[in-house]
């Protein structure tokens, strides 16, 4: 499957984005996903992932501002996030894997073997 990200931009603090990762190839429902994102200087950390079934689970940091999101017959994934801050400035990653059972999310960028260019957001203060 070839991922491919956008949606992201420049936005003023306490503003909102949507971010898209839209999937190529055949069987989008398969795939578990997630979206992670890497700061400047940072390691890529996991924002948001989203199982097979529907199950969700968030980092502590983006947890009650960010949503994400699937629609299967587009064979796209979301990203809502509002009320943004600087620290979420960074480039975000859309990831899949087909190796996860139904109900699990995916939390670690080792256990993904397909990953998007990415797409930066930029936050001002």
């Amino acid at each position: 499957v070839q991922l491919q990200a956008s949606g992201g931009g420049l936005v003023q603090a306490g503003g909102s984005l949507r971010l898209s990762c839209v999937a190529s190839g055949p069987s989008f429902s398969r795939f578990t996903m997630g979206w992670f994102r890497q700061a400047p200087g940072k390691e890529r950390e996991f924002v948001a992932g989203i199982s097979r079934s529907g199950s969700t689970e968030y980092a502590d940091s983006v947890n009650n501002r960010f949503t994400i999101s699937r629609d299967n017959a587009k064979k796209t994934m979301y990203l809502q996030m509002n009320n943004l801050s600087p620290e979420d400035t960074a480039v975000y990653y859309c990831a899949a894997t087909s190796r996860a059972i139904l109900t699990v999310v995916v939390l670690h960028t080792l256990n993904y073997e397909y990953w998007g260019q990415g797409t930066l957001v930029t936050v001002s203060s």
